[in-house]
């Protein structure tokens, strides 16, 4: 029986809907395409991701502030200094010893501390550090949890036995807790790895220790889509042809996982920035004479009554970026993975 082209019809959707536009026919879109779709139209989440590189632009430019501007470098400060304010030439630090709040000039834009530094050029040096170990700490949890998840996940049997007590053991630790536990042990004695000697006040001290307390948070959900992804057609596909299991896990299942681990990896970087702040502030994190957003709450707070600028402008600078990596997360993941709910839990 022939068929009247009139009546004819396609089960090409992506196609039919390029003819109609006059766009003529397309491919469908695959999943990449499409999360990079949903990301372009939630304007808050990019607005946010703009923020977000605003303060890692900030950051950057650190020495050319300190050099440039400032005139002087981090730890560089006297307490006899004087700068001119409207014409009148005024102690940086009082003989109260209170020091001076904002000047909005080119010296002590943001004021100074008990020790006359220049909070602004200690403001952009610590945000490099808070920022350096947030995003470290977050790409070592990744490749870590991935790593456990899919191994677990694939394999199971003994080693997902092994692989999730080990987890279970990590998950039953308050994330502060831990961390600090862990920070105060490595911070008296540093950290002996066979060959590899990391000093007690080195800033990657609080790098690994965020990045350890954060894999469960992790690698569990991973393991747990791998389960369901090792039954799936396209694995059974594979071994037919001959694919070993390392080549099944990271040729096949990996690709699969891109997408939740890229959702993961946002969310990671914000909660490792907090995380090291709050080490900081209690001493477990970056050690004097290195600065991060968390050392100078940390030095702040004893002066918040006569120098409430010393709290207020780290804390501030904290609030923002991890409330634009959040945001801008949480765009991602309803991007990516819109049926997901991804949290990360402390």
């Amino acid at each position: 029986m022939a068929v009247d082209p009139a009546t004819e019809f396609s089960l090409d959707v992506p196609a039919e809907i390029g003819r109609e536009s006059g766009e003529g026919p397309r491919a469908g879109a695959g999943p990449w395409r499409l999360g990079m779709r949903r990301l372009r139209r939630n304007r808050v989440a990019l607005a946010f991701g703009v923020v977000f590189l605003l303060m890692v632009g900030t950051a950057i430019a650190a020495p050319l502030w300190s050099k440039y501007v400032a005139e002087r470098g981090v730890a560089e400060g006297k307490t006899t200094d004087t700068v001119v304010i409207d014409g009148k030439e005024t102690d940086v630090v009082s003989e109260d010893s209170i020091p001076i709040g904002p000047t909005w000039g080119a010296k002590y834009f943001l004021g100074a501390d008990a020790n006359g530094r220049d909070v602004m050029v200690r403001l952009l040096y610590g945000g490099r550090n808070s920022l350096l170990i947030g995003v470290g700490a977050a790409i070592i949890t990744t490749l870590v949890a991935m790593t456990l998840g899919l191994f677990a996940g694939f394999f199971r049997g003994w080693t997902d036995g092994v692989i999730r007590n080990l987890l279970d053991v990590m998950w039953s630790f308050p994330v502060v807790i831990l961390g600090v536990a862990l920070g105060v042990a490595l911070a008296l004695g540093g950290l002996q790895l066979g060959p590899i000697s990391i000093e007690g006040g080195s800033k990657a001290i609080p790098l690994l220790i965020i990045a350890f307390v954060y894999v469960p948070y992790m690698a569990r959900p991973v393991r747990g889509q791998v389960l369901a992804l090792r039954e799936k057609e396209f694995v059974d596909a594979a071994r037919a042809q001959g694919a070993g299991p390392f080549r099944i896990m990271f040729t096949e299942l990996l690709p699969n996982l891109a997408s939740t681990l890229v959702v993961f990896f946002t969310l990671l970087v914000a909660n490792a920035i907090l995380l090291e702040a709050a080490l900081s502030f209690l001493g477990a994190g970056v050690q004097p004479p290195e600065t991060s957003w968390g050392t100078l709450l940390d030095s702040g707070v004893e002066r918040i009554a006569t120098a409430p600028h010393l709290t207020i402008v780290p804390g501030l600078m904290l609030v923002v970026t991890v409330l634009a990596l959040n945001v801008f997360g949480d765009g991602v993941r309803d991007a990516f993975d819109p049926r997901a709910k991804v949290r990360i839990e402390h």
